[in-house]
């Protein structure tokens, strides 16, 4: 393809940079590297968690169930995750597992018909790989303005601030009627931001920009070998962040005050059960906190061995993410039960989600400690964290999409370094606008209508469609008790066949006719800003059906690629079958066993 030959110009000549030419010689043909696998389990298992424990986890579950109901929440939470995390999980996981593949040359095994899916996903993970390491770019500024003391947010007498800061004990009526901000609202407003007053784009702000870049050094250097190289790092920050956070949570739950935020947190409403607002947070909060229809866990799944148990590494893993994420909120509001009683605020002024809480709301909170400096340090540090593990899978996600997508061009020494800097490269240069002076406004477009809810439904509809009904569910169970020699809780093929397909239709259904405008900073999006927004939408979306066209204007590229008298899965040299499975699940006993034989017949 017209593809293949630019990637052969590119790749070749820097591939040979510092090597002696030898004319006289003919060039041997290039040797394709064989596909990484995990150095060990424990890796896989830090990966995944790294990939789904992020920022969410922090400042986005707490904050839904505090509106939603408190303890309520945990009802249609638990729903969700049963319902539709947990079977999607799985499912995306052990598809990596058992093709080997990543995030579209998988679907393309599984049913080439379908392999815009794959291609889908890949969208989703480029939107991600542009506007989710502007987050580490802010915590990175917060993070070195954390060594100096006082700290820079907490104080009034600075060239950003309007001089009408509100102090401690200046939180009266008269102030909220006033709209007074905060000199931590104005730190992040007018010198983190720098926002124009019109919202236009305006210039790059020199100094975000050089935090982007540390970001994405820092991303790239940890990556570029692979997974040999990344299942090392993540041993340090998929678990330090827990550290940080255990220390945040008894530091927390000490300060007066913290019984009455840990109140709002966890007391029940039951009125709100019937909201379907409620029920609808509850299952975004579970697509976006599981990263599933991201192809990030096919691709993480496919460097496993294939008899790795990745059915209990899935359920494990799924068990830590909800047990984070419920143990974070205990962090977060005990916190910012402290700082309502210290200023004299309700909880519902103090409560906040997103940005606004990791850079408003729990500076301002870490502000009013002693040894403040100290506390914004390790959380900020810990913010980092958690967006690097997170930054890492993407990115490798997409790598691991192209390399198994254009194997003989992109599986060669150096390939994989190059292919890396230029997914960097390019990812850096289009994140430059969402740190402008109207960058907020780009940053919250894609975050709210990229890897949307939407999509990820109609992906997630897609993809439990395709395994249980296309491909075959049974078919499939018998794929996985090929690879961990027994097959999984029946609930969860049933969860594919009905039980997923149904909830994700009826949560979009209701998404779709709920539609509301997106306000940022008070500023309501005009007319292009919600062009574009359905433009990030459809942009995934279109793949599926337009794969699908091709697929069927293509000879013998029909559905009947997917049934089980014509499979085009291969182990070795042995084609799987739904009634033919190897008698033999591991290759290598096999070997051993006919070796066996012979040396008794000698």
């Amino acid at each position: 393809t017209c593809f293949s030959f630019i990637l052969d110009s590119i790749i070749e000549p820097l591939g040979d940079l510092g090597k002696e030419s030898e004319p006289d010689k003919e060039a041997p043909e290039r040797e394709v590297e064989p596909r990484e696998k995990w150095a060990n389990n424990m890796e896989f298992i830090l990966s995944m968690a790294g990939e789904i424990i992020g920022l969410g986890n922090v400042w986005r579950f707490p904050y839904l169930c505090f509106k939603n109901g408190g303890g309520v929440f945990f009802i249609p939470y638990l729903v969700f995750l049963f319902c539709c995390g947990i079977p999607v999980f799985f499912l995306e996981t052990a598809l990596g597992q058992y093709t080997s593949e990543g995030g579209v040359t998988a679907w393309r095994k599984i049913c080439p018909m379908f392999e815009g899916v794959g291609i889908a996903s890949q969208v989703i993970v480029v939107y991600l790989n542009i506007y989710y390491i502007v987050v580490l770019a802010w915590a990175i500024f917060y993070l070195i303005n954390s060594f100096i003391s006082p700290l820079p947010w907490s104080t009034c007498d600075n060239w950003w601030n309007s001089g009408k800061a509100p102090s401690k004990d200046s939180h009266n009526e008269t102030d909220h009627l006033l709209m007074i901000k905060s000199p931590e609202e104005e730190f992040w407003i007018k010198r983190v931001l720098r926002m124009s007053t019109d919202m236009s784009l305006g210039q790059v702000h020199w100094d975000l920009a050089l935090c982007l870049l540390a970001a994405w050094v820092i991303c790239y250097f940890c990556i570029w070998k692979g997974i040999k190289s990344t299942g090392k790092v993540v041993y340090f920050t998929a678990t330090f962040p827990y550290v940080m956070l255990i220390i945040l949570f008894f530091r927390g739950v000490t300060l007066p005050g913290a019984g009455e935020g840990l109140k709002y947190y966890l007391t029940p409403d039951f009125s709100k059960i019937s909201d379907p607002d409620v029920w609808r947070d509850a299952g975004t909060q579970v697509f976006f906190s599981y990263a599933v229809c991201q192809g990030v866990l096919t691709a993480l799944g496919s460097y496993n061995k294939y008899n790795n148990n990745c059915y209990r590494d899935c359920l494990a893993l799924c068990c830590l993410n909800s047990a984070t994420s419920i143990f974070a909120g205990f962090a977060v509001f005990s916190v910012l039960g402290f700082m309502a009683q210290d200023l004299g605020l309700s909880m519902q002024e103090v409560a906040a989600s997103g940005p606004g809480l990791a850079f408003i709301v729990y500076p301002r909170a870490l502000s009013l400690l002693p040894g403040s400096s100290f506390w914004a340090v390790l959380f900020f540090l810990m913010i980092l964290l958690l967006g690097l593990d997170s930054q890492f899978v993407c990115v490798e996600s997409l790598a691991t999409a192209l390399t198994d997508l254009f194997p003989r061009q992109l599986r060669r020494p150096g390939a994989r370094e190059i292919l890396v800097l230029v997914i960097a490269a390019i990812c850096f240069l289009l994140g430059l606008p969402l740190i402008t002076e109207g960058g907020i406004i780009i940053f919250q477009l894609v975050d709210t209508y990229g890897p949307s809810g939407t999509s990820l439904l109609i992906i997630a509809c897609f993809e439990t469609v395709v395994i249980a009904w296309v491909y075959g569910a049974d078919r499939f169970y018998d794929n996985i008790e090929d690879m961990i020699g027994y097959r999984p809780f029946p609930v969860l093929k049933y969860c594919w066949l009905f039980v997923t397909p149904l909830i994700c239709v009826i949560t979009l259904l209701y998404d779709l006719s709920q539609t509301r405008p997106l306000v940022v900073y008070g500023h309501k999006l005009s007319t292009w800003g919600n062009t574009v927004g359905t433009l990030l939408i459809i942009a995934p979306l279109i793949c599926i059906p337009a794969f699908i066209l091709v697929s069927l204007t293509t000879p013998s590229s029909d559905l009947r690629q997917a049934r089980p008298d014509k499979p085009v899965l291969k182990l070795g040299k042995r084609i799987i079958f739904k009634a033919q499975r190897p008698p033999v699940k591991n290759m290598d006993e096999g070997i051993e066993k006919m070796l066996m034989e012979d040396s008794s017949s000698v």
